[in-house]
């Protein structure tokens, strides 16, 4: 049953992964969320993988929660509602952020609470222009999670952010791309010919740098600028000492395109 929760397939270096329960938005129970941190794993841990896509099935990205099991209707005693977080989507955001390998959220439809945040994760969000983005929150009485109070603020400045998440308004795609929210918003036909182009052109690039370079853009949200002027001196003696430095100077010097292996 597992297995269905979220379809998973790599092709041509690419990773999807497809949130896969449509007839509920893809809102999250914990055996989804379980199934999802295996599959950030998998990809991780495949050297074949080069980049990730992560959609949803059906209309909707993902509505975030599955109130059914938050508060089960049959009346039983429900989880804890910090529990559902520390088991099911801390794991995951902190997984689309550490691994060192692009990250590209195609938003076919609906974001909401955790589905927003998980969304905003990724390093590249491309959104069909009938979505829309809620940081629905608020009308529970709950506080925004996933990321979504360190994120969100960063993206759109505390002002907005705020509005955002306490009078939880739907936010178009067309506007959540004016505002620097998301990528780019792009017609619903042409959503996962872009995503999948945006991946392939990814996994071409040197992505052991691309990691590296994810790992410095976390770390500057702490920073100050001399630590993070330390670590950018360590990540380019990494860098430097990559395959794929030697091919892009040696390619450039040759006046040839080059073939990078992510290593």
């Amino acid at each position: 049953m597992s297995e269905a929760l979220v379809i998973y397939r790599v092709v041509d270096s690419i990773a999807e992964m497809t949130l896969n329960r449509p007839d509920v938005l893809n809102s999250f129970t914990r055996p989804m969320a379980r199934r999802f941190q295996e599959v950030l794993a998998d990809a991780a841990a495949d050297d074949d993988v080069r980049a990730l896509l992560v959609t949803g099935a059906g209309r909707g990205f993902c509505a975030g929660q599955d109130l059914a099991e938050a508060i089960p209707p049959d009346g039983s005693e429900p989880p804890p509602i910090q529990s559902i977080v520390r088991e099911s989507y801390n794991p995951i955001v902190r997984a689309l952020r550490t691994i060192e390998k692009p990250v590209v959220a195609a938003v076919n439809g609906v974001a909401a609470g955790a589905g927003a945040n998980i969304a905003l994760a990724c390093d590249f969000v491309l959104a069909a222009e009938s979505a829309a983005f809620i940081q629905s929150f608020s009308k529970l009485g709950l506080v925004p999670d996933s990321g979504g109070t360190l994120t969100l603020p960063r993206l759109v400045g505390t002002a907005r952010a705020t509005a955002m998440m306490m009078l939880a308004e739907k936010v178009s795609a067309k506007e959540a791309a004016a505002l620097g929210m998301i990528y780019r918003a792009v017609g619903d036909e042409e959503l996962m010919g872009e995503a999948r182009s945006l991946c392939a052109r990814l996994a071409e690039l040197p992505t052991r740098g691309l990691g590296l370079t994810k790992k410095a853009l976390n770390a500057a949200m702490s920073n100050d600028l001399d630590a993070q002027l330390d670590l950018e001196e360590e990540l380019q003696r990494l860098a430097g000492c990559t395959e794929d430095y030697q091919e892009g100077v040696q390619a450039f010097l040759e006046k040839r395109r080059p073939s990078y292996k992510g290593r």
